[in-house]
């Protein structure tokens, strides 16, 4: 198949450049409803894919960390006008939404405060927890799927990563440290789902539940000494907060949500630099503008250090993925066939559905403080999963609940 045309390749820069501006500004939804614009796009209107290879795409972007609807654009950016292009794609799917985000950080900092904005605030928190819990519904209905390659051991499989996200989510509320355990509860879930596939009576003696709480608890003792340094916290930096999105970006897999998980270990319990209310608003304000949910990070870095915190927060949780995209371009696609990479996603995906329970309870627990509240998150909930409506306007209809709540 032929990827990047015989025109000229500033023409096809520019192709590509306006195509994932456009999409980077309007595709609200998440990256589900984005990465379906892309394929109407690339394949049906422009035809620069095939199907088949679109699909092959979206698959492969799966087995590396970081957002997939912006690696898909990095991909096609890449298939299209070579490294430029690959650069190009990224950007401008990445910039309308980190400009609009940044916008809404400097209302929120010049704002947020004022009783007039507070009832909306209110109504919009319960709307995020809401949007939160129907994603983590839907994925966990994915990821515990049956597989049609493997129908026999469809219902074990099933069962194995059901305990391997419960154990994940135990540790998480413990106080385990999350990259760790995304790590620990991969490598044990691909070992374990291997070995039972095999049916290898030597190895299966590793397969019992048990070991899979023991192999997770080391990921706790790192929490617990940065616990003990928590009474030394310094102040944000700009170096500090290049390193933690770099982190972030560097192992998150799965939906956009599980980035949740690492701000409310990383910045709200380990380093102090936001508090609970903080953190939902910064969700709020990644829901409520198109594009990738991980421009949170610009919303968080101007918070914390103005306009080059945005930058670097920007910089800093995407900057990964160009790397992983850059590098595994050629290989991700043998990859995909391969069980044991195929069976690592699986329990590295179940993995992050249970660091996003743990963030759901937690919020509600700091959230659902007050009868309107619930009715709010309630609402939402039962809107998300019957009709399945577009976040923003879950986020909006919250907001605006939250301001009648307090007329009455």
């Amino acid at each position: 198949m032929t990827t990047i045309t015989d025109s000229p390749l500033r023409r096809r820069l520019r192709e590509v450049c306006l195509l994932f501006f456009k999409l980077g500004a309007t595709g609200f939804g998440g990256p589900a409803v984005t990465i379906a614009m892309m394929e109407d796009e690339v394949v049906t209107r422009r035809k620069w894919l095939t199907r088949q290879y679109f699909l092959d795409l979206v698959g492969t972007t799966n087995l590396i960390p970081g957002p997939n609807a912006t690696e898909i654009a990095i991909h096609v950016g890449y298939l299209r006008a070579g490294w430029p292009g690959l650069i190009a794609g990224g950007a401008c799917f990445i910039v309308p939404a980190a400009l609009i985000t940044m916008a809404f950080a400097w209302a929120y900092v010049r704002f947020g405060a004022l009783p007039a904005v507070a009832p909306f605030l209110a109504g919009i928190k319960p709307a995020v927890l809401a949007v939160i819990v129907a994603a983590l519904w839907r994925l966990g209905r994915t990821a515990l799927a049956p597989r049609a390659d493997d129908p026999v051991h469809a219902r074990t499989r099933a069962r194995q990563l059901a305990a391997l996200g419960i154990a994940v989510l135990a540790a998480s509320l413990l106080g385990a440290n999350e990259i760790l355990a995304l790590f620990a509860g991969g490598i044990l879930g691909m070992l374990w789902l291997r070995i039972d596939a095999g049916r290898s009576d030597r190895l299966r003696a590793l397969r019992p539940p048990s070991s899979l709480s023991v192999l997770l608890l080391p990921g706790l003792w790192p929490a617990r000494q940065a616990a003990a340094v928590a009474a030394t916290r310094a102040a944000p930096t700009l170096a500090g907060l290049a390193l933690f999105f770099l982190k972030v970006g560097a192992v998150m897999y799965g939906s956009g949500y599980v980035l949740v998980a690492f701000l409310q270990g990383g910045l709200v319990d380990q380093l102090g630099w936001l508090t609970q209310q903080q953190l939902l608003d910064a969700i709020a304000a990644g829901q409520l503008t198109p594009g990738p949910l991980l421009s949170t990070a610009t919303f968080i870095g101007y918070m914390l250090l103005g306009v080059p915190g945005a930058i670097v927060g920007t910089l800093g949780v995407f900057l990964p993925s160009f790397l992983f995209v850059a590098a595994l371009s050629s290989a991700v696609p043998r990859l995909r066939r391969s069980p044991w990479a195929s069976a690592f996603l699986d329990a590295v995906n179940v993995c992050s559905l249970g660091l996003m329970a743990a963030v759901a309870l937690k919020l509600g627990a700091a959230t659902l403080t007050s009868w309107p509240a619930a009715v709010i998150a309630l609402l939402s909930a039962a809107i998300a999963l019957r009709w399945r409506v577009n976040s923003a306007w879950l986020v909006l209809g919250g907001a605006v609940l939250g301001w009648l709540a307090s007329l009455v």
